[in-house]
């Protein structure tokens, strides 16, 4: 590359600062696992990019019972990491399938998220435990919910001098999967994914979230297939009719990994699957 302004801030005012400055013109280098492949291919040529591996963001910590992600932790850690073990499950199960090593070891949950693909494999976690987003820029912090941080495929909230800073998972109740299903058993990306959230009172639902990952042109939430748990008591009709219902409010598309015919079959099934993983019922 030539003729790039390369920028490391050590501090995220400096960050804001720089972004003020030159504007449309920045790009932001995290684990450069998108990125670069880009440049290499001449799909972008950045006028200025801003390196945010010096800003202090890659870390997991407790927040208010539940869990802060700095932006630039990778995925290796996410799948390693104790408290994401012990607090967001799902999350760790989506970091151990996302990618080969050497990618999880640079990729982060910042531009996993930022680069919205409708694939993302750490989104529909997120999505069934309710993160949200904390974004600063040259007008202060804001905090975004998740489920509407997405716009379209590669299009979200963020403006051109917004930096997403950390990710909140809060106190959720209840246990969460994850499934995935690619053309390969590793290192591939979803036809579809699907993470679920149950909580469980007794035999009766007391809450229930369900997302879907390469199913629609943004991982999204089921919010109709969710309903139909409520406060009932779960058995194999009700979560095969749940999974249609899910299915249902999805848009899937033929693409070089699947027919949308294939990825709504198969996405019912890992919906059933997940559900009945969670009541201990075989799918």
């Amino acid at each position: 590359m030539k003729n790039v302004n390369y920028f490391a801030p050590a501090q995220i005012e400096e960050a804001v600062r720089i972004m003020a400055e030159w504007g449309d013109k920045v790009t932001f280098l995290a684990g450069g696992t998108d990125l670069v492949p880009k440049i290499n291919y001449y799909e972008l040529k950045p006028e200025v990019l801003i390196s945010l591996g010096s800003l202090g963001l890659d870390y997991v910590k407790e927040w208010q019972g539940g869990l802060a992600i700095g932006s630039t932790t990778t995925t290796a850690r996410l799948a390693i990491d104790p408290l994401v073990a012990e607090k967001a499950s799902a999350l760790a199960e989506a970091a151990r399938h996302s990618g080969s090593e050497a990618v999880r070891n640079s990729a982060t949950i910042g531009g996993n998220l930022a680069n919205a693909s409708p694939a993302a494999d750490l989104a529909t976690p997120l999505l069934v435990m309710d993160a949200e987003l904390s974004i600063r820029g040259p007008g202060g912090e804001r905090v975004h919910p998740l489920h509407e941080f997405f716009k379209g495929p590669g299009k979200t909230v963020l403006g051109k001098q917004d930096l997403l800073v950390e990710i909140r998972i809060p106190a959720s109740k209840g246990k969460t999967v994850f499934r995935k299903l690619g053309r390969r058993k590793a290192m591939t990306l979803s036809v579809v994914n699907v993470a679920v959230r149950l909580d469980m009172r007794g035999k009766k639902c007391n809450e229930a979230r369900i997302a879907l990952g390469s199913m629609a042109p943004t991982p999204l939430r089921c919010h109709k297939a969710e309903a139909m748990l409520q406060a009932k008591e779960l058995n194999k009709d009700l979560i095969k009719a749940c999974a249609a219902q899910a299915i249902q409010e999805a848009s899937p598309i033929d693409d070089q990994r699947a027919t949308a015919w294939y990825r709504k079959h198969a996405g019912a099934a890992l919906v059933a699957q997940a559900l009945s993983s969670i009541i201990g019922l075989e799918s």
